[in-house]
């Protein structure tokens, strides 16, 4: 526990020794039960503001010193509906319980690989479905890149236009060019994360234009020609009970729609880059890792979370206690002032 007071100590013990003696000589001396309710109440209230000032708070945690190079590891993660489908490798995660492993399952299992790896590089993650988000921009922090990862899920398939292997050239592209302006010395690596499905009528865009700003990378491919069938999510969350999982439907037969990797698509995509494409398998993101250098590193030194303060859970009693207060003043003012038809028959009775 620590203090942070808003006043110093000195202040804020005069002070409230003024306000509480007052409050407790007029304790003292109310008579009915109704007035020293209300008087306890007004001590309790003074009581409150004294630890209000004072501004108790719990000492932020320690953090280590951190390690950063000269690397930046970009993830770019498909995350359509089809990345739901329940066809990732066996080698690739296992599977929890009865529940078979999605594609993104095993996307998530590989970042965690290449993280590991890489210790002091720095890592954004972006994924693109119906919408391009970046989720951690560029950080050391491998927590939050773990966090992140393990957040990920599918989009709403309620709300899915297709898939659009593409979608992501002009976002990324953005960011790389602007991580190159600002540290032209770093070198960059990208890894596309997807399955290469393509059902947008639309002939994809090339990403050859990404190629002049990164220095290797991959692509890693998940699912299996044969196909899947894909999960439904709605958003909320991803049910672990095999019998309450629904599928999506294929509205041309009306039974489960099954998705299936394409890898000359995916293969297209690495020549555009200028790497290789590699299936994911056990080990694939390894492999790719193993021929990263993160480069000379860089130790800061740790540092102090702020102080986490809890004065507000003060204050809400506080609030209602005072609320309380102004309630019975408007309601004495109201008591005290005369009627109009009391007022009128008393003028006409001195007249």
């Amino acid at each position: 526990m620590n203090l942070i007071p808003v006043l110093p100590v000195p202040v804020i013990a005069v002070l409230g020794a003024v306000l509480g003696g007052a409050v407790l000589w007029r304790l003292a001396r109310a008579r009915r039960s109704g007035e020293r309710l209300g008087w306890a109440l007004r001590l309790v209230m003074v009581v409150l503001l004294i630890l209000i000032s004072l501004r108790p708070s719990i000492v932020g945690e320690a953090r280590g010193p951190v390690a950063s190079g000269g690397l930046e590891v970009y993830f770019v993660v498909d995350t359509t509906s089809s990345m739901a489908a329940e066809d990732a490798e066996a080698g690739a995660i296992e599977p929890d319980g009865d529940v078979p492993a999605t594609r993104l399952d095993a996307v998530k299992a590989d970042i965690t690989a290449v993280s590991d790896q890489l210790v002091g590089a720095q890592f954004s993650l972006t994924t693109f479905d119906s919408t391009m988000v970046q989720r951690v921009p560029l950080t050391t922090d491998a927590t939050a890149l773990a966090s992140a990862t393990s957040a990920l899920t599918s989009e709403i398939t309620y709300y899915s236009r297709g898939s659009g292997i593409d979608a992501p050239v002009e976002f990324v592209g953005e960011l790389l060019a602007t991580a190159r302006a600002a540290h032209p010395e770093r070198s960059r690596v990208l890894f596309y994360l997807g399955d290469g499905e393509q059902t947008r009528s639309e002939v994809p865009g090339s990403f050859a234009a990404i190629a002049d700003f990164i220095d290797g990378g991959g692509v890693l491919g998940y699912g299996t020609p044969e196909g899947g069938r894909m999960r439904v999510f709605d958003g909320f969350s991803a049910d672990d009970d095999p019998a309450a999982v629904a599928y999506i439907q294929d509205p041309s037969t009306g039974s489960d729609a099954v998705s299936m990797l394409d890898e000359a698509n995916l293969a297209v995509i690495a020549g555009e880059l200028g790497v290789d494409y590699r299936h994911s398998d056990d080990g694939a993101a390894r492999q790719f890792a193993d021929g990263l250098d993160v480069g000379p590193t860089t130790v800061r030194a740790g540092s102090l979370d702020g102080p986490v303060e809890f004065y507000w859970v003060l204050a809400i009693p506080l609030a209602l206690l005072a609320l309380g207060e102004l309630a019975a003043v408007g309601l004495t003012i109201a008591r005290s002032r005369p009627r109009s038809g009391n007022s009128g028959r008393a003028a006409e009775a001195r007249s």
